[in-house]
């Protein structure tokens, strides 16, 4: 069987066409120009994951380019996935880096129209929002295709993108959701990468009604809790999210709030792992202790 070219073309696309169950982690870049933490937490995770994603300024902190991170973990022989928000480019800006990027050898991208500027730490910065994640997954498909922005032939070659998206199955509006999941399967997307679960049973409905049908792999975020404190402030701050009473009562009570905290989200992986073909592990700060929740979920190390 001869497989699509975004897909033999990414260690992550093969393991995607295997039916692996699929392990992805997330690390922002620095804030600054020295990378060495941020490549050795990488190193850290290189063997346990199939690709680590690097985030483009979340939330609007502004850091590294995600493209320039993504490029040094792939020198450094670690699979990237090149996180690409509309908030701060044009479609020019856009396609610039998609085609720079392409060029400097990565292969996966995750489209994602991007935080709003009002929630990070430059307020006075104008927001772009040319396109949103939909139209940047039509953009991707076309530069796919050979073709620019404007539909016209790229002379110089396209590009072998393995594109995902965002989905938020826990959405107050199963209308909402399922629109723009369909447009996200319509216009390329080849894996979508959950926010933060806590509600396993509407996943669960998710991936019965959307999910499976939709024939592309859904990976659940997963979220490292670091004590009771940690997960009032996401339920106060972090729309669609609501932790359980019972999860912030059981990191409240705990000795060591943070170890309970990685026990939790073992056991979430266990339960995911029951629902959907992967996981996406989110530990802010704490990104070296994911091997800890892969090995308490028994999720051995990659082959």
């Amino acid at each position: 069987m001869t497989l699509p070219r975004s897909l033999s073309s990414s260690r992550f696309g093969q393991a995607i066409q295997q039916g692996d169950f699929l392990l992805t982690a997330e690390i922002t870049p620095p804030k600054g120009s020295d990378t060495s933490a941020m490549l050795a937490l990488a190193q850290q995770l290189k063997g346990r994951v199939h690709a680590i994603n690097l985030t483009d300024s979340n939330r609007a902190m502004a850091r590294m380019s995600p493209l320039a991170a993504s490029v040094l973990l792939h020198q450094a022989g670690i699979e990237p996935i090149f996180q690409l928000a509309c908030r701060d480019r044009n479609r020019l800006a856009l396609q610039g880096d998609l085609l720079g990027g392409a060029a400097l050898g990565l292969r996966n991208v995750l489209a994602l129209t991007g935080d709003p500027i009002k929630v990070g730490d430059c307020a006075d910065a104008r927001a772009v929002f040319d396109l949103e994640s939909v139209r940047l997954l039509q953009l991707i498909q076309r530069l796919n295709n050979g073709l620019d922005c404007n539909g016209k032939p790229l002379p110089d070659g396209g590009t072998h993108w393995l594109a995902g998206a965002a989905v938020e199955p826990q959405c107050g509006s199963f209308s909402g959701l399922e629109r723009r999941f369909n447009r996200k399967l319509e216009n390329g997307a080849e894996f979508f990468q959950s926010q933060m679960v806590t509600d396993f049973e509407q996943l669960e409905r998710f991936m019965d009604k959307l999910g499976r049908p939709g024939g592309k792999p859904i990976l659940a975020g997963i979220f490292l809790l670091k004590s009771a404190k940690n997960a009032q402030f996401i339920n106060r701050n972090l729309p669609g999210v609501q932790i359980p009473e019972a999860i912030i009562q059981r990191l409240a009570e705990a000795d060591h709030p943070l170890e309970e905290g990685i026990r939790i989200a073992a056991e979430q992986v266990k339960q995911a792992r029951q629902i959907c073909q992967g996981v996406h592990l989110m530990a802010v700060k704490a990104e070296h202790l994911i091997p800890r929740i892969l090995d308490e979920a028994g999720i051995p190390a990659l082959s």
